[in-house]
């Protein structure tokens, strides 16, 4: 029986990332804090601060993986509607959460108080729990297996730390990367051959031109480092007996 796969996507909200006005961060730094966990990134998907598209994204995703994190879209100001969309996506009414209510009540004591605007940011769908935010008050959301945080890499970072252990999962991906100086193109068929040569491990294959010259890394991911080591050690062999010179830990 095949193990089973955990997965996750990711809709990243906002205007300014569509713009090229702020780079995101949050794609790797999900999939790494994912991978840990022993949930695999599956798909992003980059949306506008548009109801209708994050409604859309939201229900083709969340339908399709164990597990759907958003980021941007949910601070004080009127283009965070990010969580009237998801309210919008799942049925049910937004509603202030007591909770997150006492928490930036707290929080903004010495802040000039609590204001209608900043009452926003306690606003979430009907039924959602709270991820703790230690950084700038304002809580993340979980609503069934989505799971709603800010843009903010930093902020972001402290939620997933706080999740850190309480989704279910498989077990992690390992990796080992080595590199050649080689076109992709050249051993194109050796690479298939060796991956399918060993279950449960897919070989990523990067290339780039440096030096005035053309070569790749070669990236093998497996849940089992012996899995992962021996088919490493073949895919080196092949290429050495193509000619072809293994930089271990890639170029």
């Amino acid at each position: 029986m095949s193990e089973r796969i955990w997965t996750a996507a990711l809709v990243v909200i906002g205007d300014e990332i569509l713009s090229g006005r702020t780079q995101d961060k949050n794609v790797a730094q999900l999939a790494s804090w994912l991978n840990v966990q022993g949930i695999r990134l599956a798909e992003v998907r980059v949306v506008a601060d548009v109801e209708s598209a994050i409604v859309e994204a939201v229900n083709a995703l969340r339908a399709r993986n164990d597990y759907l994190f958003t980021t941007g879209g949910i601070g004080p100001t009127h283009d965070d509607i990010t969580v009237d969309a998801i309210a919008v996506a799942l049925g049910v009414p937004v509603v202030v959460h007591p909770e997150a209510r006492a928490v930036l009540t707290r929080y903004y004591e010495s802040k000039g108080g609590i204001t209608d605007t900043r009452l926003r940011m306690a606003r979430v769908p009907e039924g959602a729990d709270l991820i703790p935010n230690r950084m700038s008050g304002a809580p993340g959301i979980r609503v069934g297996n989505i799971f709603i945080l800010a843009g903010v890499p930093h902020i972001t970072a402290g939620m997933l730390d706080a999740l850190t252990g309480t989704l279910e999962g498989g077990r992690p991906v390992l990796s080992r990367t080595i590199g050649s100086w080689v076109a992709e193109s050249e051993i194109a068929d050796l690479l298939g051959a060796t991956e399918r040569a060993h279950a449960g491990v897919s070989i990523g294959s990067y290339p780039f031109f440096r030096e005035g010259r053309t070569g790749a890394n070669f990236v093998v991911r497996a849940t089992e480092q012996g899995v992962v080591d021996a088919c490493v050690a073949a895919l080196g062999d092949a290429l050495g007996a193509a000619g072809h010179a293994v930089v271990e830990g890639g170029i």
